[in-house]
């Protein structure tokens, strides 16, 4: 099939490959991922090789799904999940919304707890404190639109990732030794797969969510191979994590913050702050990600009634409205409580909502349009 010809032809193969992943990863890392505590909910309490193994698992899933998300959007020209699930849905996308509204408010929780988990932890500070600062720099964000939230994107990645590669260097050398025996010690894995489809399940939505990414893209090819690369972008540093917490199994379970239980044992207090301001950053990435979502949904309505974009006054007033409603849950339930209570049953939601009318309707349209030209979006 042809393909069109615009001028986001020219657009570099990092924003066309690599700014997916990092878009899809910006929303898993989270509160729970970036912190320990979901790797330690869903994974480490399968054992060492069950989290293995369904880590290994979780990245072939995103790979495979994000890859079929972004198809679909490339071909449907859909960069907003509301045109992109009335188009897979119909009259049926409303369950997605409602999914959706019930993911944002869950996971804006558990990064506020999270944030105010973290300040308490390093500063001592009131826990509301670090929910705040998390709220206002999630709206300063958004309100500038798609180039500030592709910037934070970029910018935030390479923090991360260079963090990570530090941090399973000096775990890796202050204890080590001890992860072949906890792997040795514990060769339980069963139950691994559900785990991994669970953790899937309710993370999958990142690749709806950074929908307004994917203009970038100028071909099928280009869908796929952003969606391949998404997989290991997304959960490289879940394992980078998940190997030195093997060291201290299973008490490292129980920590609230299994980030701050692991970088007391490496015990250099500089090195703390950094990862402990990389959490923090993630948290920003993530919440900005998920708001932004929202922002476009709205001004997509907005000009197809008014005309215009939405100003950036409003998608400030927008997005403090909904931080301040989620951030309340976060100080009402803390964190352990919202992940290991809330998460699942997200999975199932979205898993309903998402890739089972993904893996149906989704490839019989793909089918069904495979010869016919793609529209150009302007």
């Amino acid at each position: 099939m042809p393909e069109p010809v615009s001028s986001q032809s020219t657009a570099s193969r990092f924003t066309r490959w690599v700014l997916p992943g990092l878009g899809v990863k910006a929303v898993v890392i989270g509160g729970g991922y970036a912190t320990g505590r979901e790797l330690a909910e869903f994974f480490l309490a399968k054992g060492p090789w069950g989290g293995l193994y369904a880590i290994l698992f979780a990245t072939l899933l995103f790979s495979i799904f994000c890859s079929l998300t972004f198809v679909l959007a490339r071909r449907f020209q859909t960069f907003d999940y509301k045109s992109f699930f009335k188009r897979l849905m119909g009259p049926a996308w409303h369950f997605f919304e409602l999914a959706y509204a019930l993911f944002v408010i869950l996971i804006l929780a558990v990064y506020g707890a999270a944030a105010g988990a973290i300040g308490n932890a390093l500063f001592g500070a009131p826990v509301w404190i670090g929910t705040t600062l998390l709220a206002l720099g999630i709206a300063s964000v958004v309100a500038f639109g798609n180039k500030a939230v592709e910037r934070l994107f970029r910018d935030v990645s390479y923090y991360l990732y260079a963090i990570y590669a530090v941090f399973i260097v000096l775990a890796l050398w202050k204890f080590g030794t001890s992860v072949p025996a906890g792997f040795q010690a514990n060769p339980q894995s069963s139950g691994w797969a559900l785990s991994g489809l669970t953790y899937f399940g309710y993370n999958i939505i990142g690749a709806a969510v950074i929908l307004p990414v994917l203009r970038h893209l100028t071909s099928d090819r280009d869908a796929v191979v952003a969606g391949i690369v998404s997989g290991p972008l997304t959960m490289l540093p879940a394992l980078l994590f998940f190997i030195p917490m093997v060291a201290f199994y299973p008490e490292v379970q129980s920590a609230t913050l299994p980030s701050d239980f692991l970088l007391q044992r490496i015990g250099i207090p500089a090195f703390h702050i950094l990862f402990q301001v990389m959490i923090f950053s993630a948290l920003l990435e993530s919440g900005t990600s998920s708001v932004h979502a929202i922002n476009e949904r709205i001004d997509h309505a907005w000009r197809a009634r008014r005309g215009r974009a939405l100003s950036h006054r409003a998608r400030l007033a927008i997005a403090l409205v909904l931080l301040v409603g989620c951030m309340f849950l976060a100080s009402r339930f803390g964190l352990v409580a919202l992940i290991a209570t809330g998460y699942r049953a997200l999975a199932y939601i979205l898993l309903a909502t998402f890739i089972l009318p993904l893996v149906t309707v989704g490839l019989w349209q793909l089918w069904r349009t495979r010869t016919q030209p793609i529209p150009i979006q302007e």
